[in-house]
């Protein structure tokens, strides 16, 4: 008896720090003072849905998630990780679905990967993403004028660098051809973010990204950093971020965070504690329900 009551006490103390150390696992700076309340729905789901036109360079896909019993459906346009050279889609579907059970119509696509494939490349294919929604708005009753977009590590990169870019007026140059006014986002959910690629030294998959190592080619590296494309323009911004990350240092969130503040954009930094790359995203439920309240906000804002 002595001794399956002091295992009770283990298990209960156990279930207890569990408790404490769930509870104060993360810091929001700059959360707002009261969040939305959200409400579940069915959703159906079209697989693979072709958004690259005949002919472009490689034929992209995107799952299509369609809450129901909405008349006009915010969107978000979702992209995963991997490296800029790597993994897919289905990676982000847990959080498509947990998205599109609130009432947002998700679009959870591919892109062209490196090395075959080098930046701006990238870009392009979310940008030709975007204008796809708004082509195909009508047809899956689509809110062309609340588009959002979420992102994680490499994902969260691209997503930021097309929300900074198209909202920006001294990036003529990335917005060109497939860019500009037509690819705007309204907010951006970014996580595990590469802010400035010019702190990163040149590693095998950034050369593989960029086309060469950064003191051959400083500009490129420069312009692919969604921080230098922060503008008093830019769309607000969730940022989440473990801040055990050894592979994107917490740092880059602080920084790009801080940018936004300071250009007077609205941003939100939910720091992650004792996480690092990996499991900040497989360990993310609270950082999503945060970031659903987060778009459900501004897709409130007409």
């Amino acid at each position: 008896m002595d001794t399956q009551r002091a295992l009770k006490s283990v298990i209960a103390l156990g279930t207890l720090m569990s408790a404490l150390l769930l509870g104060g696992c993360a810091t929001h700076h700059n959360a707002p003072a009261k969040n939305v309340s959200l409400e579940n729905t069915a959703f159906s789901t079209d697989y693979s849905v072709r958004f690259s036109p005949e002919d472009w360079p490689e034929a992209l896909y995107g799952d299509l998630y369609l809450p129901k019993g909405v008349t006009l459906r915010p969107v978000v346009l979702m992209v995963h990780g991997g490296g800029w050279e790597r993994r897919s889609r289905g990676d982000m579907s847990w959080i498509a679905e947990e998205l599109a059970s609130h009432g947002f119509a998700v679009f959870n696509v591919d892109y062209r990967f490196a090395p075959e494939y080098t930046f701006p490349a990238q870009l392009h294919d979310l940008q030709i993403a975007r204008t796809w929604l708004n082509r195909h708005a009508d047809q899956y009753q689509l809110d062309a004028s609340r588009v959002y977009g979420f992102g994680f590590s490499s994902g969260a990169h691209l997503i930021a660098l097309l929300a900074l870019v198209s909202s920006s007026g001294d990036a003529e140059a990335l917005n060109q051809p497939y860019g500009g006014s037509d690819t705007v986002l309204r907010a951006v959910v970014a996580g595990g973010t590469p802010a400035d690629l010019t702190t990163f030294g040149s590693g095998k998959l950034l050369r593989q990204f960029l086309g060469g190592a950064q003191p051959d080619i400083p500009d490129t590296y420069r312009t692919a950093s969604p921080i230098t494309h922060v503008t008093g323009d830019a769309p607000p911004f969730f940022l989440f971020h473990g801040n055990m990350d050894s592979l994107v240092p917490f740092r880059q969130a602080k920084t790009l965070h801080q940018t936004l503040l300071a250009s007077g954009v609205e941003s939100e930094l939910y720091e992650m504690r004792l996480r690092g790359h990996v499991t900040s995203f497989l360990t993310a439920g609270s950082a999503v329900s945060e970031a659903s309240g987060f778009l459900k906000r501004h897709s409130n804002r007409r």
